[in-house]
């Protein structure tokens, strides 16, 4: 079990105030440099008042560089000695305190990456035990941002989206808009069981290639029976496998694109509308409610309009809307205007 959650540890990192742990480092190697230095230039410009017990002999520089790195680093192999009461004063007031401040770099630089990795540990643990109905992200390219960007405008919150990609720049694109991400290979059962999919509500899969998605989209169906799928595919061919390894929708991202193109060239208004749709927040929003009740029985929320019905699974197209009994079980897609 320790193991395991070790690999999690690896894997998982939830987002937190970022820090730049190799400059802090670097910075404190640094610092411990110049103290062997300064230590060195104490007593080699005191060179008079410190001599080998060897030879008998005043120190070099090289001798004074010896001599810090065995004082500071605690090491004292006591060959060269304060034999004036002016060294003896300057390793007091001088050395000594630096060789503390040498320990503590030293040691404060091990407790901060200690502390740093449990830290880290404890709030992947943490998030593993608490995280459920999130929304799992498999692929952060730029068909995983937008999706991503658009259900933070649709009301959820990034804590509740989990994003996973093998990309280390896309995990960390992923962690600048602060999203837990989980780095691996989204294809694998055990990258996959580090999301916690089991317990998410949706899944959308998002990769470069179809036939990852297909292979994707199999493990999260087998991992998690009831979770919403929404797959993207690039090729028309590839679209029904995407449905038979179980995803619940599937968006032909090719052939999205070619209409609107096609669109823009004969009716360039609606294509406006319908960019306005796609961008939420920014004018009319499609939304999908449940139905109120009015005055007259069930009917859409004030200030929308009614679009499709989805009843049983199905959707009954507009026209037929307005002869159409609206039930308690019903699903509306309508267009929210803004107000």
């Amino acid at each position: 079990m320790s193991a395991r959650l070790a690999s999690a540890t690896n894997l998982i990192r939830v987002p937190r105030r970022q820090r730049a742990p190799l400059a802090a480092v670097v910075r404190r190697v640094g610092l411990a440099v110049l103290l062997v230095f300064f230590v060195a230039m104490v007593a080699w410009m005191n060179g008079d008042g410190y001599a080998d017990s060897a030879t008998g002999e005043q120190v070099s520089f090289m001798d004074a560089l010896y001599y810090a790195s065995v004082t500071v680093t605690t090491t004292g192999y006591g060959d060269i000695t304060a034999v004036t009461s002016s060294a003896r004063l300057a390793t007091i007031l001088l050395i000594t305190p630096a060789r503390i401040v040498f320990l503590i770099l030293v040691v404060g630089t091990t407790v901060e990456v200690l502390t740093d990795q449990s830290r880290e540990f404890l709030a992947s643990r943490r998030w593993r035990r608490k995280v459920h109905d999130h929304i799992l992200i498999c692929g952060y390219g730029a068909t995983g941002q937008a999706a991503a960007a658009e259900l933070l405008k649709r009301g959820e919150q990034a804590s509740g989206v989990v994003i996973v990609d093998s990309d280390r720049v896309a995990i960390e694109a992923a962690e600048r808009a602060g999203f837990v991400t989980v780095t691996g290979d989204a294809t694998r059962k055990a990258v996959l069981q580090e999301a916690c999919v089991d317990r998410a509500r949706s899944v959308v899969v998002a990769p470069n290639r179809d036939d990852t998605a297909v292979l994707i989209t199999l493990t999260v169906r087998e991992l998690n029976p009831t979770a919403h799928i929404v797959a993207g595919g690039r090729e028309q061919e590839n679209l029904h496998l995407l449905r038979q390894g179980g995803a619940n929708e599937v968006i032909d991202a090719t052939a999205a694109v070619g209409r609107l193109i096609g669109l823009a060239t004969t009716t360039p208004g609606a294509v406006q509308v319908v960019n306005d749709l796609l961008d939420s927040g920014t004018g009319l929003d499609l939304l999908e409610v449940a139905p109120v009740a009015g005055a007259g029985g069930l009917q859409a929320p004030d200030g929308t309009t009614i679009v499709a019905v989805i009843r049983d699974g199905k959707r009954v197209i507009a026209r037929d809307v307005a002869t159409t009994e609206l039930r308690s079980d019903d699903w509306l897609i309508v267009l929210s205007e803004p107000r």
